[in-house]
């Protein structure tokens, strides 16, 4: 998420470093061959696809398939006869097999990937499949530690389903009640291969075994990169990433990071932008990117425990992606954010920061976004302009990556680099009040990764109700009004969000819109929103609001936990 110093997370990286399936090693994120032990059978995760004029009618069969970073990376010539030990495993960072792996080509081609079964998604992995969804434990056997899924086509087996999301809206239902402060379920878009790289240099596994992964990090985890071995982690995966929600029960967040390359580009050296080398504003990716945080944007009662948005209860994320014209050649403008809970629609709530206006992804909103939040930028890492987002493109990049093709990934995870504190804590904690760097109400040491793994066994999330179709046809159902278009309230609102004014209004279906913008039914400003509430309420209310929130949170883990809490 959107952030400074250094603030982009190890993703499910540190995770797979401590996994242990059926005694297997399970380091390698795109081994390059197909295994023969295991037969991959793909978990469903069905989406509806939406018009305007006729609603939901049609749905894909699509489905999921785990990242290969998880699977069993062993010899190729292991076949389900093989006897024990009679051939052996790849290895990975730091203790590669040398006979298998002398070089990152011949390791390319002597190493396998293994298929999964439904069980063993379940049994292995803690992934199982729901009514229209998929559910993700957090811990499972003690040892695997979340998970990491891409959505495959429905009429390909060996092709990831790639998303053109200009002028498009997509919707889903997500549950997060069960995820304490530290904890991340992520829903996001990257620009990998469809193909997953199959044909690149040795990789004759493909999309079907999970290869391919990259994201605006450009993570050095990846143990195989282009069809090649990453003997020793020095190149990186790096393509345009849009994290569509990256949330646990106290805090939620939607980022763009436009990248200077388009597809996936292995980077080695100042192209990676790695902070250890003081080169993380030089890289080809916005690491940062452009962030809307309600917390860290100043509105701390919009989304959280029985807030506005209540996180004890399943809700729908919307997600529309707005272009000048309204057509899917336009220019992308704006990404904008919408909740429905309990049959009402609300909008992301406007920043009540003094040095940021708005809250949907525009343009001014992400310029100013870099100028209010300068503070927070990493000390140690003084090259480069902290304003990444505009130096790659901006919206424009995001754009051109949207209308090249998307491929949608789903996870459960913890961050034992920053604690999760880029999402809601505070960061950089050393500046704890300068603008932008609390993120959320969690105290940074509740985000310890092995605290959490020994006490949150029970903890999950589950994505559900997929849905991708024309802007407002996604969660709202079709009028019979005389154009026969769905009727989306918000089509013509420039932007989302205040958490003083509300109004309420029926809306298409059975939804009742309670917009918490600053613009009328009508579409037009209200002069009302410019005005700002008395100081001193807005302190009244700020303090309430932390003792309250903190009480709760502080409340839950330990009656959770009691015995392990002071650790």
């Amino acid at each position: 998420g959107g952030g400074g110093l250094c603030a982009r997370r190890p993703r499910p990286a540190a995770m797979a470093l401590r996994l242990a399936v059926a005694g297997a090693l399970l380091l390698g994120a795109g081994a390059q061959q197909a295994g023969e032990v295991n037969a991959e059978v793909h978990p469903p995760l069905p989406m509806k696809v939406c018009k305007k004029d006729v609603g939901c009618t049609s749905t894909e069969s699509t489905s999921v398939t785990l990242d290969a970073g998880r699977r069993w990376l062993h010899d190729k010539r292991w076949v389900a006869d093989t006897k024990p030990g009679e051939f052996n495993n790849c290895g990975g960072f730091g203790a590669w097999d040398p006979a298998l792996c002398p070089d990152p080509m011949t390791c390319a081609k002597n190493c396998a990937l293994d298929g999964v079964s439904i069980e063993q998604y379940q049994e292995n992995y803690g992934v199982s499949t729901t009514s229209n969804g998929i559910r993700i434990n957090y811990v499972t056997k003690k040892t695997n530690i979340g998970s990491r899924l891409f959505l495959m086509d429905a009429n390909d087996d060996n092709m990831y389903r790639m998303f053109r999301l200009k002028n498009r809206e997509f919707s889903f239902d997500v549950d997060v009640s069960s995820l304490e402060c530290g904890l991340n379920a992520a829903l996001y878009f990257v620009e990998m291969p469809a193909d997953g790289g199959v044909g690149t240099g040795a990789n004759g596994a493909g999309a079907k075994y999970g290869t391919g992964y990259c994201d605006a990090r450009c993570p050095h985890n990846e143990a195989f990169i282009a069809g090649e071995a990453n003997m020793d982690g020095s190149f990186g995966s790096c393509c345009t990433e849009m994290d569509i929600f990256e949330a646990n029960k106290v805090a939620a967040s939607m980022t763009a990071h436009p990248c200077s390359v388009q597809g996936s580009h292995r980077c080695t050296g100042i192209e990676c932008g790695d902070g250890k080398a003081h080169q993380y504003y030089q890289g080809v990716c916005d690491k940062d990117g452009c962030e809307t945080n309600a917390y860290r944007l100043g509105v701390k009662d919009f989304y959280g425990i029985n807030a506005t948005v209540n996180t004890l209860k399943k809700m729908t994320v919307v997600t529309q992606f707005i272009t000048e014209d309204g057509t899917d050649q336009g220019a992308l403008s704006e990404i904008r954010r919408l909740y429905v809970q309990n049959g009402k629609v609300v909008g992301e709530p406007l920043s009540v920061l003094p040095s940021l206006q708005g809250a949907s992804l525009k343009a001014d909103y992400c310029t100013q976004e870099k100028q209010a939040f300068i503070q927070t930028r990493d000390e140690s890492n003084t090259a480069g302009s902290y304003n990444q987002f505009d130096e790659k493109g901006g919206l424009g990049t995001m754009g051109d990556a949207f209308e090249r093709g998307m491929v949608l990934v789903l996870s459960l995870w913890d961050d034992p680099g920053t604690r999760m504190g880029w999402l809601d804590s505070v960061m950089p904690a050393s500046r704890p009040t300068v603008p932008g760097a609390l993120r959320g109400p969690c105290e940074a040491s509740w985000g310890d990764a092995q605290w959490l793994e020994q006490n949150l066994l029970q903890a999950y999330t589950e994505f559900s109700n997929l849905k991708f179709g024309d802007i407002g046809s996604t969660y709202m159902e079709p009028t019979p009004a005389a154009s026969g278009m769905v009727q989306d309230k918000f089509a013509d609102m420039p932007a989302r969000g205040s958490s003083q004014d509300t109004y309420d209004g029926s809306a298409s279906g059975s939804l009742q819109v309670v917009d918490v913008t600053g613009y009328s039914s009508s579409g037009s400003l209200r002069k009302d929103t410019l005005r700002s509430p008395p100081i001193g309420t807005i302190c009244l209310v700020f303090v309430a609001m932390i003792s309250v929130t903190s009480a709760s949170i502080l409340a839950h883990r330990r009656s959770s936990a009691r015995a392990a809490r002071f650790r």
